[in-house]
């Protein structure tokens, strides 16, 4: 194929460019015909259609494979039966032998029991430490750990955090957690660098572990959480483990990047010295990956406050189990006087790891504080008075008699709440005259959108779904992409779990579609003014660090139980994340184009329409990925909460110990979720 130069206009090349395209058949300077200058354009055109036409040729194949398959397997949009495979016999009996042997076998007596005491003995020493420090310990080392490592305003944020976690009757749940995630996140962190230290340093572990963490991190969170009560039972080990399979991956992705993004300059002037692989990675690899691991550790701490507090379905104890609990009984109340200090909680960890990271990312940066309190608590003294002032405090406090947080200093806000949801329930919920209330708001959702999009889904063509995906994957990435997409909805239906999978597509579906409306519109307003910007920012914050399991508590005062809740949380919990990504694109906008469209007289609209939405493109195409993968993390939480379909079956069997139910189900979320994000996420890198 003959290679061209770029030029400004097609019809206006000069004429010795045409004779050497045309093989010097025309002399320079003679006039071209039309025919002549639409030349090189219709070339381009064939070109464009012959490689679309290659492009879709897998679409063709595989329409031309299914069609018979359709012929032969007729039925009414469900999964043909004699295309799936029962695999509730080999699971249960699986799940049998596990329970029988869990006691005897060597495999769980010599490996799988030595862990689980590994893992008891940690948390119970680590939440003796906390029970022994009294909440003045905890309070001050939580507080003087803030203030040297950004300055009085989050030493504040902490020492209020923790008192109100007190204040509010939960002390002592609060370190149950506490304990939990420390030996959780240190697992987790430990496991992930390893992980990411092999994917980073070799590229054969690299293409083994990615498909592994990729699977990993589309698997919602419940889905961890029946084989681990198989294998460890019910209570803590299986908790933490379950947090750290699940708080992991990103710890080991972010180690990878960093490992593998390591300026090969600095690297090459290492080996020019002689260094050895080993100090290589010591003194140069490590130190230069050092954001991208510290952004792993406060990845893996989110992570891990996430899944501990759902882990409280299996026993994990603390915060999570009084919002379990109270969710069950519908008392809101309850479910809220845990659920704050979750959040406060996450926010300490969140701001205290992230001024961490800041920090050790760049020794030179300090506190913007008194020059003498940064000479008080800096260097290795600082830390030694850190702690010796934390231990005086929490001794003056044992010597006090005030190990627990007193009881004469809670301020109940249960019966308040409920009261407040009784009125709610009484005006908001059904009584709001002309529009509604939130009753009939659910209802309405739910009959208008939930339900025809439910039946359209179960009532089409299996093999036309297949066809669909394989279009949209098409349309996103590579053939692999449709491939995998199309073999991942396939699996789903060799499972047997047709129709109960489409239920959850459907609400995930509609989810995401609201999530993307709200998310766009309120990004473009926080891009166009700064007021807003900063509004929303604490805001998100908040939002952006709170567990999936506290976003059931409002939806369920507001609008009882059903499918229309579930993705009503589903949305709230995605927004935070859509919204940023989208104002952030949209911001970095090239001003010179923003520009250029003004002196042109566009409007503000055209603006929008024509330059930023194009050139952030990639900022956009990932929020939609990011919406998919977080609404359906709450849409199978939703199962809580009546939200049905396969959320619904994992719960089950999570309180039957139902292996092929909870197992099934939970492999069907892990191919939905794969089939989503390959349709997605490879758009963006198009």
């Amino acid at each position: 194929m003959t290679t061209t130069t770029p030029v400004r206009d097609p019809d206006q090349r000069t004429g010795a460019g045409d004779a050497q395209r045309q093989g010097g058949g025309e002399q320079p300077g003679r006039p071209r015909s039309a025919a002549d200058a639409g030349a090189p354009g219709r070339r381009r055109r064939v070109l464009l259609h012959h490689r679309a036409g290659r492009r879709f040729l897998p679409l063709v194949v595989a329409a031309a494979l299914l069609l018979p398959l359709a012929l032969l397997f007729p039925g009414a949009g469900s999964w043909p039966s004699a295309l799936a495979v029962d695999v509730s016999g080999p699971l249960g009996r699986a799940g049998d032998w596990i329970i029988d042997n869990r006691d005897s076998h060597p495999l769980f007596l010599y490996f799988f029991g030595h862990v689980s005491n590994a893992v008891v003995v940690s948390v119970r020493a680590v939440y003796v430490v906390l029970l022994g420090a009294g909440w003045a310990g905890v309070t001050a080392l939580a507080g003087l750990t803030a203030l040297r490592l950004a300055g009085v305003r989050l030493a504040l944020t902490c020492v209020a955090a923790f008192a109100a976690c007190g204040l509010l009757g939960m002390w002592v749940p609060t370190m149950q957690t506490l304990a939990l995630m420390v030996v959780a996140v240190a697992a987790s962190v430990v496991v992930g660098a390893l992980l990411g230290l092999a994917a980073g340093l070799s590229a054969r572990a690299d293409r083994a572990l990615r498909p592994v963490l990729d699977t990993m991190q589309v698997l919602p969170a419940f889905a961890y959480l029946l084989p681990m009560v198989l294998v460890f039972g019910i209570g803590v080990p299986a908790a933490v483990l379950a947090t750290v399979v699940y708080a992991a991956p990103p710890m080991a992705r972010l180690t990878a990047l960093g490992l593998r993004e390591a300026d090969a300059g600095v690297l090459e002037a290492a080996a020019s010295l002689g260094a050895t692989g080993r100090q290589r990675l010591l003194t140069a690899r490590l130190p230069l990956a050092r954001r991208q691991l510290l952004l792993g550790v406060n990845q893996a701490i989110m992570m891990a406050l996430s899944m501990a507090v759902i882990a409280s379905v299996i026993g994990a104890g603390g915060l999570g189990d009084r919002v379990y609990q109270a969710l069950a009984s519908v008392d809101v109340g309850a479910a809220l006087a845990a659920g704050i200090p979750i959040v406060l909680l996450a926010v300490v960890l969140d701001r205290t790891a992230d001024a961490a990271g800041r920090r050790l990312g760049n020794p030179a940066v300090a506190p913007c504080e008194p020059s003498l309190l940064r000479r008080v608590f800096a260097g290795w003294y600082g830390r030694l008075l850190t702690l010796l002032a934390a231990v005086a405090v929490a001794v003056a406090g044992r010597m006090a008699g005030a190990s627990l947080w007193p009881g004469s200093w809670t301020v109940p806000i249960a019966e308040p709440v409920n009261r407040a949801v009784a009125w709610m329930t009484d005006h908001l919920y059904s009584g709001v005259p002309v529009i509604g209330g939130t009753a009939d708001w659910a209802a309405r959702f739910t009959g208008w959108i939930l339900d025809p999009l439910r039946s359209g889904l179960q009532a089409a063509p299996w093999w036309l779904l297949l066809l669909l995906v394989a279009a949209l994957g098409l349309l996103a990435g590579t053939w692999r992409t449709a491939l995998t997409a199309v073999l991942a909805l396939a699996a789903i239906g060799v499972l047997g779990v047709w129709e109960p999978s489409l239920d959850t597509l459907s609400q995930v579906l509609a989810a995401v579609a609201v999530t993307l409306v709200l998310g766009f519109a309120i990004a473009v307003a926080a891009a166009r003014s700064s007021r807003l910007q900063r509004m929303l920012r604490p805001v998100l914050d908040v939002c952006q660090t709170m567990p999936q399991f506290v976003y059931l508590i409002p939806v369920v005062a507001l609008f009882g139980v059903g499918r229309a809740p579930a993705a009503a949380a589903a949305v709230v919990y995605a927004l935070p994340a859509v919204v940023r990504i989208t104002a952030d694109g949209l911001r970095e906008v090239s001003p010179a184009a923003m520009e250029s469209a003004r002196s042109l007289g566009a409007t503000g609209s055209q603006q929008l329409r024509q330059v930023q939405f194009p050139l952030a493109r990639p900022a956009l195409l990932l929020a939609v990925n990011q919406a998919v993968v977080l609404v359906l993390a709450v849409v199978i939480i939703g199962g809580l909460v009546g939200g049905g379909a396969l959320g619904y079956d994992v719960v089950l069997g999570l309180a039957q110990g139902d292996l092929a139910t909870g197992l099934v189900a939970g492999a069907a979320i892990v191919c939905l979720g794969l089939m989503l994000d390959r349709v997605t996420q490879p758009a963006k890198e198009a």
